[in-house]
């Protein structure tokens, strides 16, 4: 199942998101293939405001566990986290095979 995930940083915590980026980063490629899409969304001065993430999970339990060791998550980046079930619709990844 797919799941969107979008998150707010606070208000003034880029130096968070900076220390800590590294480390997500990691996080996010030793998931593999469960990472559908990632990265930062911008804020009209053109920073990093907050993630968008498309994930592939068994379910949403499973989700929270993994979502729960994110490094930004750990750091207490987020202000707002929203997730939902997401279906793709227009140009879908292709699966190597």
């Amino acid at each position: 199942m797919l799941f969107l995930v979008h998150t707010w940083d606070k208000p003034g915590a880029l130096d968070i998101r900076m220390a800590n980026r590294d480390a997500h980063i990691a996080w996010l490629k030793a998931a593999g293939n469960s990472v559908k899409a990632a990265g930062p969304w911008l804020n009209e001065a053109g920073d990093m405001a907050g993630s968008l993430l498309i994930i592939e999970a068994e379910d949403r339990a499973t989700l929270d566990a993994w979502l729960a060791e994110d490094p930004y998550q750990s750091a207490g980046l987020f202000v707002r986290v929203e997730i939902a079930p997401y279906r793709w619709a227009i140009n879908p990844p292709v699966e190597a095979g």
